[in-house]
């Protein structure tokens, strides 16, 4: 009978942070190599303060003993605002089954942990005592966490071990992170305090302060030494590079997953577990890297070396080689032994033995995702331990052909990184275009089914084969029901049954026959709306995860706004239909009232049209002049009757106040700021769920157009080529977010000569026929190619006249808007 797979879940805030990205590829390298399926549960740091937070974390207390049989608890990152106390708790909420803490000692509870006293010790002791440092100030962590506050203490040992004072005003707080480094790092400055260093709790709040010292004219390391804690990967790479406190944040990972394996085992495994931390030097404080000897390009193969032969120095240089660069991969186990013997052999006349090893080895780091800089270490060591002393003949050519080889070797390391760095951008550059497109389909699902199709189209494109997004299907979210499953790339029909909460996925997914390891995260929307479950396969680039979260929930909101707009529509048509025939007379009146009286802005020849359906809905279109250019505008509110019109009438109106305010203002935060205020207005005052699109178009008299936001392709159709080119809008629609600044950007393109730009409304591509056909974007680009050199107005009465041929009785307002630009004499 085969033995059943077990199933280890890692409970933890946050999938991209430096720390936590580090802590779960060490969980997930112990589980592959012991052959468990891991879930790796996603929700935020227990706080509780908000109702968002309440709703992310929610997801930690459906883990449990019917989906997994052990738990690992990134405590260091989850505890940080409720204390020793608030996470023991947490941890009590898991008994029976067997738990492991990682970076926090919790009574009774297993716990991997680092020295963080004798780290920040290390750190400080380094500028006092290396440096001559005596006004060292310090930015700690979050002051309920269990880590920030051994390292605080520890900073006040290093003061009083050197009777020195300590002073509050060369002390402040921050959130591990690198705004609230900054943020510490000014608050410093701003008490007038001297200093002539900085340790900071963690890696990021140190690269803050340096930002920060950096904006205020201090140079580091020059004028100020930082050092941080962590070694986390940007810290290799930040300039100045940082130094900092080395904990083995992958190995602490690795152990905490052993550890609950040897508890499910029946054995005895110790409650407290502490690894080493190391001081790592580089030029944030002045030490820079160790100095390497550079030489000439290998021009001569070296001699049989036999005489350096390691002999009964391996072992040491073993154990050395090992914590020189602490590689915690599973995968990667002897790998300093299997190096020395391709050293000796290499010695011993076996001519580029050790070069094809050490390329080996860098390829396998690479792909388990160990910074290939770190072996620059391992040549240093070997170097310094096998150079001979400089007056014997003997050795003066050893080390010669030996230099030559550590050359080479660090060639082969340099062109490693490099490849493995260019690997890691493309991949996050692949993933962003992925999720530009997945963002820009998702916000436009109407329905569940809708949705579904296309996450079927877009998570194979994301690079995800295993997924399975589950809905609540009852009331009080006991329950889940699959929408869209995915197994081995391929949509799979979901089970037509429920399943119970504390699953997380539906029967068979996480416990599958092959080994997994599996995100799970909440699909939440806003501060209080839960929707259900997403289940994807681990392994895709980490900023994926948490975009699509956004981006479930968004579609997921935006189905059940328009399925509540239907139903509202539907009531108020069976109960109010002379309510509503009023409110559309007086719909068409604002609509029609609000239509630019004059069309004049410099370099353009413009006209418009603008035709009310006989349900008036919400179509906006404004020109606006400024000194040197204007302001186009054209949208489309969701709906019909006096809702719309009245949404339309707040929009013309903020476009108007905010462009005369500032002419030159960029489209993305005009449009940022609008939202705010519809959607308060929508929300609060109309207590309504209206949205529109919405796309502002800067011009200037140079020609050059600035847009954004949300709405029908931009058509420009060329005075060169007499052909339309279609420019697409990639916005959100105003109303949906109370908050749109990160997901709105400006475009633009140019204007030449002779160039005819034209906007519309849905109304004139979604004009359907008798046969339900619709006229479409490519009959609206002939019909304006035909006609392209002819004044504005006859193309405008060119598009009206064929849509009304196509359509003589449309049941939407036809917005069209023509310019023509003229440039400069």
């Amino acid at each position: 009978m085969t033995k059943k797979r077990r199933t280890i879940a890692l409970v933890m805030d946050y999938v991209r942070g430096e720390y936590q990205s580090a802590v779960r590829i060490g969980v997930e390298l112990a589980a592959e190599a012991h052959d468990v399926h891991l879930v790796i549960a996603v929700g935020e740091a227990l706080t509780g303060h908000t109702p968002s937070e309440v709703a992310q974390s929610s997801l930690y207390h459906l883990v449990g003993p019917e989906a997994v049989d052990g738990i690992v608890i990134a405590s260091a990152t989850l505890g940080n605002h409720v204390g020793l106390e608030g996470v023991q708790s947490f941890c009590r909420y898991y008994e029976p089954l067997p738990v492991c803490s990682i970076g926090i000692p919790i009574p009774g509870v297993p716990s991997i942990l680092v020295d963080n006293g004798l780290g920040i010790e290390m750190a400080a002791g380094h500028l006092f005592d290396d440096h001559a440092c005596r006004r060292v100030a310090y930015i700690g962590g979050p002051v309920n966490n269990g880590e920030a506050r051994l390292r605080a203490e520890a900073y006040r040992r290093a003061l009083a071990a050197r009777a020195l004072p300590y002073d509050e005003r060369l002390v402040a707080s921050g959130e591990f992170t690198i705004d609230t480094g900054r943020d510490a790092m000014a608050e410093i400055l701003a008490r007038g305090v001297e200093l002539d260093a900085v340790v900071a709790a963690n890696d990021n709040m140190a690269l803050g302060a340096i930002e920060l010292l950096k904006a205020r004219g201090r140079k580091v390391p020059r004028d100020i030494l930082v050092c941080g804690f962590d070694d986390v990967g940007v810290a290799r790479y930040a300039k100045p590079s940082l130094t900092t406190v080395r904990q083995p944040i992958k190995r602490l990972g690795e152990l905490a997953l052993d550890t609950v394996l040897r508890m499910l085992d029946g054995e005895r495994v110790p409650e407290r577990s502490m690894q080493q931390v190391e001081l790592t030097r580089r030029e944030s404080c002045g030490c820079s890297y160790q100095a390497v000897v550079s030489v000439g390009p290998l021009t001569r193969p070296p001699p049989r070396l036999g005489a350096l032969s390691l002999g009964d120095r391996r072992d040491e240089l073993e154990r050395a080689l090992e914590h020189a660069v602490g590689v915690p991969a599973a995968s990667l186990d002897g790998w300093s032994g299997e190096l020395l013997s391709a050293l000796e052999e290499e010695l011993e006349g076996s001519e580029g033995r050790f070069l094809h090893v050490l390329e080996r080895l860098l390829d396998t780091a690479a792909r388990e995702g160990v910074f290939l800089d770190l072996f620059q270490g391992v040549i240093t060591l070997l170097r310094s331990r096998l150079r001979r002393p400089a007056g014997d003949p003997a050795g003066a050519a050893a080390n010669e052909s030996l230099e030559q080889l550590w050359h080479a070797c660090r060639i082969l390391i340099g062109s490693a990184s490099v490849r493995a760095e260019g690997r890691q951008r493309l991949d996050v550059e692949v993933a962003s275009i992925g999720l530009s497109w997945s963002g820009r389909w998702f916000s436009t699902c109407l329905s569940l089914p809708l949705f579904k199709r296309m996450l079927a189209s877009e998570m194979p494109r994301l690079h995800f084969t295993r997924a399975a997004i589950s809905l609540y299907d009852d009331a009080q979210r006991a329950t889940l029901k699959t929408l869209f499953l995915m197994e081995g790339g391929r949509e799979v029909e979901p089970p037509a049954e429920s399943f119970p909460v504390h699953a997380l996925a539906p029967p068979g997914f996480l416990g599958s026959h092959e080994r997994a390891s599996t995100v799970v995260m909440p699909i939440t929307f806003g501060d209080t709306d839960h929707f259900g479950i997403m289940a994807l396969n681990s392994g895709v680039n980490e900023m994926v995860y948490d975009a699509l979260r956004l981006q479930f929930g968004s579609a997921v909101k935006t189905v059940a706004l328009h399925r509540e707009m239907v139903r509202q529509v539907e009531l108020r048509e069976r109960l109010e239909q002379e309510s509503e025939r009023q409110e559309t007379a007086l719909a068409a009146r604002l609509q029609t009232t609000l239509v630019p009286e004059q069309l004049e802005v410099e370099g353009l020849e413009l006209c418009a049209a603008m035709t009310p359906a006989a349900e008036v809905g919400g179509d906006y279109h404004d020109v606006i002049a400024t000194p040197g250019g204007g302001w186009l505008g054209i949208g489309d509110v969701a709906g019909h009757g006096l809702a719309a019109g009245l949404v339309m009438l707040m929009i013309q109106s903020m476009v108007s106040a905010l462009t005369s305010r500032d002419p030159g203002a960029s489209p993305s935060e005009l449009l940022a700021a609008l939202n705010k205020a519809v959607f308060k207005n929508v929300r609060s005052r109309l207590k309504r769920d209206e949205h529109a699109t919405l796309l502002l178009l800067r011009y200037e008299r140079s020609g050059r157009v600035t847009f954004a936001g949300a709405h029908d392709d931009i058509i420009v159709c060329s005075a060169r080529t007499r052909r339309c080119v279609c420019i697409p809008s990639t916005g959100v629609w105003i109303g949906v977010l109370p908050v749109i600044d990160e997901m709105t950007r400006d475009a633009e393109f140019f204007l030449e000569d002779g160039d005819v730009l034209v906007l519309y409304s849905d109304g004139v591509t979604e004009a359907r026929n008798a046969h339900r056909e619709q006229f479409g974007l490519e009959r609206l680009c002939a019909a304006i190619e035909a006609v392209q050199t002819a004044p504005v107005e006859a193309i405008r009465d060119r598009i009206l006249s064929d849509v009304e041929g196509w359509c003589p009785s449309p049941d939407d307002d036809i917005t069209v808007v023509v310019a023509r630009y003229r440039a400069p004499a």
